[in-house]
């Protein structure tokens, strides 16, 4: 394999590294599974303190 850095993937050399089994082999949908583990209250109050803003300038 050539030598080539990695720009967007740190698994890009690997063959199934587009497929949903290799984004979850590497972490993939971890977020996913972490949220649907906790209430809704949670993971509402979790955003809000994350301080997470919209782009578009309204505030969201």
């Amino acid at each position: 394999m050539s030598k080539l850095t990695p720009v967007l993937s740190a698994h890009w050399d690997e063959a199934d590294s587009f497929t949903i089994a290799g984004y979850k082999r590497n972490g993939g949908y971890g977020a996913v599974a972490k949220a649907l583990a906790m209430a809704p209250d949670e993971v509402i109050q979790l955003v809000k303190d994350s301080g997470l803003r919209g782009r578009g300038g309204a505030g969201f």
